[in-house]
């Protein structure tokens, strides 16, 4: 967008480019759509970053202060698909429209049309389908502190989603990974903040909240106290009430529909995941921002926008408090059971039309006929899946009693709908008509018919003005400027005015209107009059359609919360219906729920793995069980690369999001204590915007973990310290794992290339051994991908090597120095190294070595007593043992150097 310090004064501006200055000076951070007949228009600095971005031509348009006005421009018909590729870069649209046509701003004799900014559209205010995800909310974040609480809201606006949460300012990169806003706001001394800045989605729109934010929050919604909604801390209404004001401004002042704001807890309630883990888990993003190859690609069975909405927001956001996880599993359960009810609930909700997002533009009035389709198809499908339910051969649990009870919607409203709307044939735009069915309104009726026989009545007068004028080929015409007219030949034309037919006064006596190239232009007064009662019947028309267009919008909003209500219910069957039937594809269990801190897997498998071999038809996925019960709650697993290790590491930590988030859980069985925290570090990379290194990111990361993990917790730990030297990276993991047992006292696996930290399974009781078993045959090496018990006695890296494509030369090369190194460490005996704790044994102390004389002679002198003769003496004395270059006591050889190297470095396990 263009910089408001380089935009030319607007002295002498032309009256529809003023307009356009006034537009630009209320929304200098945005490109100014403006509206110029079939065209929006961009200038100056806004058309050169438009064009840029849209790759389209930029042109000028005549001259302002004596310089040429760029310019660019996208057709009104194809104006969402460009805006989409705006909003997309990141950038804010103000709409500039007309409000008025032509005719009008000639009659209040105005230079020009009037236009106003109708909109700003932003990434987190877009309400147009082609601008929206449909299975992800469009979250907008606002960022407050108040009383030195820091807090965050965000707000959905195309369905209505506000929710509040008072937190650290340190646990901002979590809700960030969490909620992944695609805009935020903030005052400026937030959004001014290095670490803040760095995080937050786009370029952050810095606005101050409201100075009385609660009263704010109380008019918008209509109450006299915020107290029914849950209790805000003031940081909360702060950034609530900047959330909203953000909202209205983009919309002209005007509100979308918002469900009340509901305070979150912080963590309280739900897993803990941060935005590593979320990174590593590769949950609703790959590590390269892809969506295919992630836990909610390889679960989605929903169908439904909403539902996969709701499934994304689960698995974002898993349950810690048993009860509402056992309710979401009971629900599944009840679904998996009553097939025939899942079944025909599915045929119901295929093809679902949004609810929520089609009630969100009705809100804005910024809807289309199918929007209110999709109300009355919606209303009947609620009644269905209603009706499919209360069919089940069982009681519906309570979550699945409460979805039933609220899909039943008020029968006259889903009645109205029904009785009202086109749908066998809804225009695509309100002002092409048509879409109040005939039957609904009496008046509509009976201006359609009046308006329908003026057609007819048209082509009548036609045939009237052929016969009379004695013009067979004549038409008549529309036109935009003079309505009706009687279109001739050029050459019937002339004749007809050189000898009119009919004389001069009589209602169908010619008048010429307009002359052109190849033909002439006619009315007469019978046309004239008719153009009238045409123009007028078909105004009425639009105007009685567009009456009963706003009664079925009031009705709408008038039950919004109920159709709210109803749409959350529809979204939640879809996606407990979806889980079910994943179990039944898939062989998926329901995780067993237990107050001990245990978790144990039978046969259990990587869901998305498993998925993309089935579709690559590639061999079967390999299960396997994990069992960190009390007493055996730490997993330390050894193994070559390839084998497996990573896999087996996230697939259990999917387990716990899987089943905390509701569904079912890819094993033969599964029983597990609810974990409060989830910590997965598995792969790694290095930060270059941030400065930090592969092993600093690393240790960033592992920091986390031991400051933050409880005896609750879940960790899964891949190569801590492998970016380092040897040695250290051996004495960190040491450490780690140390910590892990003895202090957190969580459930852990630990995967590590350092098999000397086998020996702690010794002494560290609850610690157990794992491996990644491998098998050798005919001299190739065969990954079984299989875990089994014990340690691995190799990590194969010289066979992975080879795998990857390395020259043979260099592959012989290292395998000699595998062997040689292999060999050196029998021989110095590693049996030793759980004797040995802490790690590192002290040194022994070095051979002494004999004082240096000289040394030894200048410091037993007392240079203060000394006198002359004795200072002469002790010179000649020094000078004497210096000239004695043969002296052994002189110097340490470098021999005994190398024995004292030697013997310090044989000290290191």
């Amino acid at each position: 967008m263009s910089d408001p310090a380089l935009l030319p004064l607007a002295e002498g501006a032309t009256p529809a480019l003023a307009q356009w200055f006034v537009a630009k000076a209320a929304h200098p951070d945005a490109l100014v759509f403006f509206r110029m007949g079939d065209f929006f228009e961009m200038f100056f600095g806004d058309a050169e970053t438009a064009s840029a971005a849209l790759d389209i031509a930029l042109s000028f348009r005549g001259e302002h202060r004596g310089q040429p006005v760029p310019m660019c421009g996208v057709p009104v018909h194809a104006w969402e698909a460009y805006l989409a590729r705006l909003i997309r870069q990141g950038h804010r649209v103000a709409i500039c429209d007309q409000m008025e046509t032509p005719e009008q701003a000639k009659k209040r004799k105005a230079p020009t049309i009037r236009r106003e900014v109708v909109r700003v559209v932003t990434p987190a205010t877009v309400t147009e389908d082609g601008l929206l995800d449909a299975a992800r909310p469009a979250w907008l974040l606002a960022l407050a502190e108040a009383e030195g609480e820091f807090a965050a809201a965000w707000v959905d606006v195309s369905t209505g989603g506000f929710e509040t949460m008072a937190l650290p300012r340190g646990d901002l990169g979590a809700l960030l990974a969490r909620i992944e806003p695609v805009e935020a706001c903030a005052p400026r001394e937030l959004a001014e903040l290095p670490d803040l800045a760095q995080r937050l989605p786009g370029r952050i729109a810095e606005r101050a909240p409201p100075r009385d934010p609660g009263r704010l929050l109380r008019e918008a919604f209509g109450v006299a106290t915020l107290d029914g909604f849950g209790r805000f801390t003031e940081a909360e209404l702060a950034a609530a009430a900047l959330a909203l004001s953000y909202v209205r401004e983009t919309q002209a002042g005007a509100l979308p529909r918002l469900d009340p704001p509901r305070p979150q807890a912080g963590a309280a309630g739900t897993l803990a995941l941060d935005a590593a883990t979320r990174r590593s888990l590769e949950i609703l993003r790959d590590q390269r921002g892809g969506t295919e190859a992630t836990l909610f690609a390889a679960v989605d069975r929903t169908l439904t926008a909403a539902g996969a909405r709701e499934l994304a927001a689960r698995l974002a956001a898993p349950l810690a408090e048993e009860a509402a996880v056992s309710a979401r599993h009971d629900a599944v359960s009840f679904l998996l059971g009553a097939e025939a009810t899942r079944m025909a609930l599915r045929g119901t909700l295929k093809g679902t039309p949004d609810m929520a997002r089609a009630l969100g533009r009705l809100a804005l009035d910024r809807f289309f006929p199918r929007d209110l389709a999709a109300l009355a198809g919606g209303f009947a499908r609620a009644e269905v899946a209603a009706d499919a339910l209360a069919a089940a051969p069982i009681p519906p649990p309570p979550l699945i009693a409460a979805a039933q009870a609220a899909l039943r919607l008020d029968p006259a409203l889903a009645a109205e709908y029904a009785r009202a709307l086109n749908t066998e044939k809804m225009p695509a735009r309100l002002e092409d008509g048509g879409v109040i069915a005939t039957g609904y309104d009496g008046e509509l009726d009976a201006l359609r018919r009046l308006r329908d026989g003026a057609r007819e009545a048209v082509a009548a007068l036609q045939m009237d003005l052929a016969q009379a004028w004695g013009v067979a080929s004549l038409k008549i015409r529309h036109h935009q400027q003079f309505g009706f007219l009687a279109e001739l030949p050029a050459a019937a034309g002339q004749k007809l005015v050189q000898s009119p037919p009919v004389a001069a006064g009589q209602p169908l006596s010619p008048i010429l209107r307009q002359t052109m190239a190849n033909a002439m232009r006619f009315t007469c007064t019978a046309l004239a009059e008719l153009d009238r009662k045409v123009a007028e019947a078909g105004e009425r028309t639009t105007s009685r359609e567009r009456a009963c267009i706003a009664h079925l919008k009031r009705l709408a909003l008038g039950h919004g919360t109920a159709i709210a209500a109803a749409a959350r219910a529809l979204a939640e069957l879809d996606l407990h219906a979806a889980s079910a039937q994943l179990a039944t594809e898939g062989g998926w269990c329901r995780p067993e729920l237990t107050e001990r801190a245990e978790f144990c897997i039978t046969a259990g498998r990587h869901p998305v793995v498993e998925a993309v071999q089935k579709r690559a038809r590639g061999p079967a996925f390999v299960p396997n069980d994990c069992d960190l019960s009390p007493g055996r709650r730490l997993c330390l697993l050894t193994g070559p690369n390839m084998a497996g290790k990573s896999t087996w590491l996230r697939q259990n930590a999917l387990m716990v999001v899987l089943a905390q988030a509701g569904l079912f859980v890819p094993a033969t069985a599964a029983r597990m204590g609810l974990v409060d925290r989830l910590f997965s570090r598995v792969g790694g990379g290095d930060d270059i915007a941030g400065g930090r290194s592969t092993f600093m990111v690393e240790m960033a990361e592992t920091a986390a973990i031991l400051n933050q993990a409880t005896a609750r917790s879940l960790v899964v730990l891949d190569e801590v310290g492998r970016g380092t030297a040897t040695w250290d990276g051996l004495a960190i993991a040491w450490a780690v794992l140390e910590a892990l047992h003895d202090r957190i006292r969580c459930r852990a696996i630990f995967a590590s290339h350092f098999h000397e930290l086998t020996a702690l399974a010794g002494r560290l009781p609850e610690v157990q051994l794992a491996r990644m078993q491998v098998r050798e045959w005919r001299g190739e090496v065969v990954f079984q991908h299989l875990v089994g018990p014990g340690a691995s006695e190799r990590s194969w890296g010289v066979h992975v090597a080879r795998l990857a494509g390395v020259p043979r030369p260099v592959l012989k090369r290292a395998a000699e120095v595998l062997a040689a190194l292999e060999s050196r460490a029998r021989a110095g005996g590693h049996d030793a190294l759980a004797e040995e704790l802490p790690l590192f044994a002290q040194a022994p102390p070095a051979p002494a070595v004999p004082a240096n004389p000289v040394q030894a002679m200048l410091a037993e002198l007392d240079l203060d007593t000394l006198s002359p003769r004795e200072a002469q003496d002790a010179l000649y004395r020094l000078k004497s043992l210096a000239d004695q270059k043969t002296d052994p006591d002189a110097e340490v050889t470098a021999a005994q150097h190398e024995n004292t190297v030697a013997a310090t470095s044989d000290t290191v396990v």
